[in-house]
């Protein structure tokens, strides 16, 4: 394994106190430390005065360089000095705003942004490694790439135990590898857990990337956990210094959903990105990473909610007109919309407003096109149908993802749903987040609710014809300790895992990938990655050559270039 990484915006991070991965610079037990200097063993060099524009025209950011100098022009120059794509403050994507300038938090009179229904909700709306990963392949590789149509992403809120799930351990002491038992599945030398019958009957579809780390640049908390995965860049010094207190900011790496939609043609009627069935975290812990950030409000994905207790009932913040509004009468409030944006427009000298237009155009699109409200009736698929994927909520939130394949939107993702009465009975805010019984809680709840719509959803998608053109991948915002026992959750005594991000799994399957086999390896407990670690960079790379994205170019509003990822490579033998 290959210990040494460059220097970072995470060179500072704190002590061994971050819980779930040791500190930079001290090594684990039996581990190599982490080394945090600069190529050739020197110290980074000092953060130099920002004297012009953040970026050069000759030349492309480096993502870490733009976020020290973004960071030091806040605490040094007046923003003023700072390109107004940046020059925000940190916002709660709730509504409450501090300093931002966008126009949906201050910009706007509230009497020019008319209530057409419920439309006003949708405008709501660097390297890891020191080498590349073995195997992985310059991205000019065409191995496999733009095959994918479309992409599902399930990320498992909380944080899935990997040792439980993908990469049991049957050999490891008994304080590590607990009481699951491993079992055949449908593809020869992979072994999935023994509560996960049915999905083991499509490993066969299934690539197991099972060396995934965030090599020490985490924070061991949830909301770097989610930027890492959701984004493919490292989380900076703000979020080792706040951890969940770390709101998202408008000048944060876009998502990879809201890189996939502004890299693909827009849909006629859809947005290109559409979640489900929550913005996560929302309103108390929203997590970073989620939104569109730096590229614009208009390449935010489609927030749509659901609900455990009617997992039919979807409610897109634009699908319902009032029971009073026609179509005719919309169109007019329309038209006179469009009137006063123009005279604001022309008032303000700003341009802010265009991508604010946009959200309005897809607001009155969403709600006059029978097509969109088609895609997210889900009383249209069959009883059987329904009742094969299970009816709850993860079973309907991946049933109208694959409606909404069908229908061309580009990226869907599904967040597992909060479930109440797993808040005290694991320790783990109602998801997979098990600080304490652990194994009861996934035994009993959390993987028979993904076990059934899971597995159904590969299976559909094949006898659709979709697999080979939809990715699916399969996530989370870490690992679980391998060792048993919280000691915020009881101990030993209280069966539970603590944070781990040194170390997890992610399944990929479909949009050209191999199934039936497993990528990279971890140590004996399952405590590190061993053989061929790579990073969340490396899946957000392997996710753009799937879709065929190869140019990851993005520009400001000075219409400067940069990068929107330049670390990481795709991991092209999957394909």
């Amino acid at each position: 394994m290959n210990s040494a990484f460059p220097a970072s915006a995470a060179d500072n991070s704190p002590p061994a106190s971050r819980v779930g991965h040791p500190a930079p610079g001290h090594a684990a037990p039996g581990r190599p430390a982490f080394r945090h200097s600069a190529p050739g063993g020197h110290a980074p060099a000092p953060a130099r005065p920002v004297t012009g524009p953040l970026f050069s025209r000759s030349t492309r950011p480096r993502p870490a360089d733009t976020i020290r100098q973004v960071c030091f022009a806040r605490r040094h120059f007046d923003k003023a000095a700072i390109p107004g794509w940046m020059a925000h403050g940190s916002i709660d994507m709730t509504g409450q705003s501090r300093g931002c300038g966008s126009p949906l938090h201050g910009g706007i009179p509230r009497r020019t942004w008319l209530q057409a229904g419920g439309c006003s909700a949708l405008a709501g709306l660097a390297g890891l490694w020191g080498g590349l990963a073995q195997g992985a392949t310059p991205a000019a590789s065409k191995v496999g790439a733009g095959r994918a149509k479309s992409a599902i992403m399930i990320f498992l809120s909380g944080g899935a135990s990997h040792i439980d799930t993908w990469d049991l351990k049957p050999q490891a002491p008994l304080e590590y590898r607990g009481p699951f038992q491993p079992i055949h599945t449908s593809a020869p030398g992979i072994e999935l857990c023994e509560h996960l019958p049915l999905l083991s009957q499509q490993a066969h579809r299934l690539a197991i990337v099972r060396s995934l780390g965030d090599g020490g640049r985490g924070t061991g908390d949830h909301h770097a956990g989610y930027y890492y995965n959701l984004t493919g860049h490292a989380p900076d010094q703000t979020f080792h210094r706040l951890l969940n207190a770390r709101t998202p900011y408008p000048d944060d790496w876009p998502s990879i959903a809201s890189v996939v939609s502004l890299k693909r043609p827009p849909h006629p009627q859809l947005p290109s990105a559409i979640t489900l069935p929550q913005k996560e975290g929302a309103p108390e812990y929203t997590r970073p990473g989620q939104f569109a950030a730096r590229l614009g409000i208009e390449f935010d994905p489609l927030f749509v909610d659901g609900s455990r207790e009617k997992p039919l009932a979807f409610a897109p913040p634009a699908l319902a007109l009032q029971s009073e509004i026609s179509v005719g009468r919309m169109q007019n409030r329309r038209e006179l919309l469009a009137l006063v944006d123009a005279a604001q427009r022309r008032a303000e000298g700003s341009d802010s407003l265009g991508n604010y237009g946009k959200h309005q155009s897809k607001a009155f699109s969403l709600l006059t096109s029978q097509a969109s409200k088609s895609a997210f009736d889900l009383q249209q698929e069959s009883e059987p149908l329904r009742e094969r994927y299970g009816t709850g909520i993860m079973g309907m939130s991946l049933l109208l993802a694959r409606r909404l394949v069908e229908a061309g939107v580009p990226f869907i993702t599904v967040f597992y749903k909060a479930n109440k009465e797993l808040d005290s009975l694991c320790k783990s805010g109602g998801g997979w987040d098990t600080h304490g019984n652990n194994f009861n809680c996934l035994k009993d709840r959390l993987l028979p609710e993904l076990d059934r719509p899971l597995s159904t959803l590969l299976e559909d998608l094949a006898e659709r014809g979709l697999l080979d053109e939809t990715m699916v991948i399969v996530t989370s915002e870490m690992g679980r300790k391998p060792k048993i026992g919280d000691p915020r959750s009881g101990g030993v005594n209280g069966a539970g895992r603590d944070h781990w991000t040194a170390c997890q799994s992610v399944l990929l399957a479909g949009g050209g990938i191999r199934g039936g086999q497993v990528y990279g390896t971890t140590d004996r407990n399952a405590e590190y990655p061993a053989d061929r670690p790579v990073g969340p960079e490396h899946i957000a790379q392997t996710i753009y050559h799937a879709m065929g994205i190869g140019d990851l170019t993005a520009y400001d509003r000075q219409n400067r270039p940069f990068s929107l990822l330049e670390s990481g490579q795709p991991l092209t033998e999957l394909f």
